[in-house]
């Protein structure tokens, strides 16, 4: 029995994900629309491709994603990958890595995070100074 991809509500989950509000997608996808709208949009089962389009430019978050993701099969993968964690500790050991390297690493990788989450921050408060200004 295949199961059908509902769209609308994967463009809810990864929407949640990002913790976007209906309105600010609302907001983003342009004066046609509203909270209602996009909440009536993420119960339907299939959504125009061009629309889809607009939504994962402003989600940025790739077209297949809403097209194809299905949690059934998520969950399925997840929980027969895991076997409640009783493999012996020695198979996550790894002496290869440095661990230092891997420090700096994930250093230089927040800080490219923040830089990035400040620089959405100064677009948000762009758009809501164009806002309020109209």
């Amino acid at each position: 029995m295949e199961q059908k991809i509902h769209q609308g509500r994967n463009v809810k989950r990864f929407r949640e994900m990002l913790n976007i509000k209906q309105e600010a997608l609302a907001y983003d996808l342009g004066e046609d629309w509203n909270q209602k709208k996009i909440s009536m949009l993420e119960q339907k089962d299939v959504i125009e491709d061009n629309l889809l389009k607009q939504i994962s430019a402003v989600l940025r978050i790739p077209v297949e994603a809403f097209q194809n993701f299905d949690e059934e099969q998520a969950i399925n993968i997840i929980s027969n990958t895991f076997d409640n964690c009783q493999q012996p500790a020695s198979v996550f050991y790894n002496s290869t890595i440095n661990q230092i390297d891997q420090l700096v690493k994930l250093h230089e990788e927040k800080i490219a995070l923040y830089e990035r989450m400040l620089k959405e921050k100064d677009e948000m408060l762009a758009k809501l100074e164009k806002l309020f200004n109209k």
